[in-house]
């Protein structure tokens, strides 16, 4: 073992002290998840890895992005450039496997007679593209994650029928039944007409303002 330590070279010593480490993590990190570790209830979260997040905002005159409580209203499908804007490229999974592929990369690249500088360069493009696949992945988590919640502005410009009397003027706030997203469901609305709105009133949303629902009664 020491005689094939002492064989390899000052790059491949560097190479293989990323790829082995790098590779434990990676490992535990697996099997971890695999197990469910940290899904629920008190404790270490290995999915957790917020501190090393870092989100790339474009250039506010060229793309403009919405504030991050509107971030839910869009869509993310990567056939657009902007949405590379919302990958999270640098989390713990996200290194972890950048090293991982590109250490494993550029020492089997090299070992098999690539020159170095080219195999160095392979492992780094084959880690990019880990990273960004990684990163795509916690995006569409994410995604699938919110697409379980109701979000109310899916109820603009939608009627339904007030169960809990709306004071006039925004004086109160009353309740409201109505269809968001395929199913029925209880909000707190006001409205901002001169004149209550009894139960059964039909309304027409108009407006979201944080939880709660602005209303008009429906002419239609």
């Amino acid at each position: 073992m020491n005689a094939w330590w002492n064989g390899l070279d000052m790059l491949m010593k560097v190479l293989y002290c990323i790829a082995v480490p790098a590779t434990l993590v990676l490992l535990i990190q697996t099997v971890l998840s695999v197990v469910g570790f940290g899904q629920g209830g008190a404790g270490v979260d290995i999915s957790d890895t917020s501190g090393l997040d870092m989100d790339f905002d474009p250039a506010p005159d060229v793309l403009d992005f919405p504030d991050s409580t509107d971030l839910r209203d869009y869509t993310i499908d990567g056939g657009n450039p902007s949405d590379f804007s919302a990958l999270q490229l640098f989390t713990l999974q996200g290194i972890i496997a950048f090293l991982t592929v590109f250490s494993w990369t550029s020492i089997i690249s090299i070992n098999s007679g690539t020159p170095e500088l080219l195999g160095l360069f392979i492992g780094l493009v084959l880690g990019l593209a880990v990273m960004v696949g990684v990163a795509k992945l916690i995006q569409l988590s994410q995604r699938l994650t919110e697409n379980g919640t109701i979000n109310l502005k899916n109820a603009l410009g939608g009627v339904g029928t007030v169960y809990i009397t709306i004071p006039p003027q925004g004086g109160g706030q009353g309740k409201i039944m109505i269809n968001i997203q395929g199913s029925y469901t209880e909000c707190s609305a006001i409205t901002m007409s001169n004149t209550s709105l009894p139960s059964n009133t039909p309304v027409r949303v108009t407006d979201v303002r944080g939880d709660v629902l602005v209303v008009e009664k429906d002419t239609e």
